[in-house]
């Protein structure tokens, strides 16, 4: 599998169609500018759908992946390593903040676990169906992935994006349930970025106390030594360094992109993921929104090398999702206020000639 292959596939959004949805906007009632950043994200899903005036966004999903990450055994997350499998159950039972969120929202919540570490019978049939590997490896000592099993990933979220889109999804929400994710995920971004570990570590969603972020900054540094050497290559970086989490959610960005469907991006895993997609095809990220700053130096340096503004900094750590999803609704209201307010009422060319010249 050769990953820069959707650099031929992905087409940039038709220019002349975000030029009609600017010259719409001058026409409205309301003044330009007077709706502030709306107006940038009703002409963005303009583009995105190739569509002026903007459609709704009425079909929206949460599609959340979920792994466990062997280097969590280092003590470098917030949770016990192996126990992403509680953030699924949590998000199933409607406990966790993502699954609060989109039941006030009225947004249908998929959970595909790519490389959770329990037993299958733990969870639901319909999210562990489609598990690539039991957990991914630890990363400072070995591969995430064998290189078929980065493929397989790779190719799970494929088939992810196909199925949302060939179901009518007009808009995802990207988050991933991991333990020990952010790890993988600062390693993918300092790596590509040319940055230093310690630049990049974070204190992860659930909070880690200096001893643990040390841990964490070694454990990077130690992956970095591995991943360099095969930065010329997504698919084997994602299985050197990534997880099977992270290399299905690099897949599902990339057929996204390719099947014109807008994602808005959570925090440091889904930035991460989306870095690996730009490297592959470097229009993908026209199509991508970022959701928040989840305050990870990591999701800073990689939003920053895609220019990608967040949407909301609101102090939001907790990952999962629930970053995204509140930007959801600013999304849906820009969308609206693109479609559904009037335009000014053109004067005819009689008027203007009737009026007196100013001197």
């Amino acid at each position: 599998m050769n990953l820069d292959d959707f650099s031929d596939l992905i087409e940039r959004p038709d220019s002349g169609v975000r030029r009609d949805a600017e010259e719409r906007r001058a026409r409205l009632t309301v003044p330009a500018g007077a709706l502030g950043r709306l107006d940038e994200l009703g002409e963005w899903l303009s583009a995105a759908q190739q569509s002026v005036p903007v459609r709704p966004v009425e079909n929206p999903r949460v599609v959340l992946f979920a792994g466990d990450h062997g280097v969590a055994e280092l003590g470098v997350s917030g949770r016990p390593a192996g126990s992403a499998y509680e953030l699924v159950r949590a998000t199933l039972d409607g406990a966790s903040p993502l699954a609060v969120l989109a039941r006030r929202f009225s947004v249908p919540v998929r959970i595909v676990d790519a490389g959770l570490d329990c037993d299958p019978e733990l969870l639901p049939e319909a999210v562990v169906r489609d598990r690539v590997r039991r957990g991914s490896g630890r990363i400072d000592v070995e591969d995430a992935l064998t290189a078929e099993e980065a493929e397989a990933a790779v190719r799970l979220g494929m088939r992810i994006a196909d199925e949302e889109a060939d179901s009518g999804t007009d808009l995802v929400v990207l988050g991933d349930l991991s333990v020990g994710g952010t790890t993988a995920a600062s390693t993918l971004i300092a790596a590509l970025c040319g940055t230093d570990a310690s630049v990049v570590t974070g204190r992860g969603g659930a909070g880690i106390d200096d001893l643990a972020w040390m841990r964490k900054c070694a454990a990077i540094r130690d992956a970095l030594r591995r991943a360099r050497p095969v930065l010329g290559d997504q698919v084997e970086l994602l299985a050197a360094v990534g997880g099977a989490d992270l290399a299905a959610i690099t897949g599902f960005l990339l057929q996204s992109a390719v099947r014109r469907l807008p994602v808005i991006l959570d925090g440091v895993v889904s930035a991460a993921c989306a870095l690996v997609a730009q490297r592959a095809a470097f229009r993908a990220p026209d199509r991508w929104l970022a959701g928040h700053a989840g305050g990870e130096p990591a999701q800073a340096k990689a939003l920053d090398r895609m220019a990608l503004t967040p949407l909301l900094d609101h102090g939001v750590t907790v990952g999962e999702g629930t970053g995204a999803l509140l930007a959801l609704p600013l999304v849906q209201a820009a969308a609206a206020l693109a479609a559904e307010l009037p335009e000014r009422e053109r004067r005819a060319p009689e008027e203007d000639a009737a009026e007196p010249a100013v001197r």
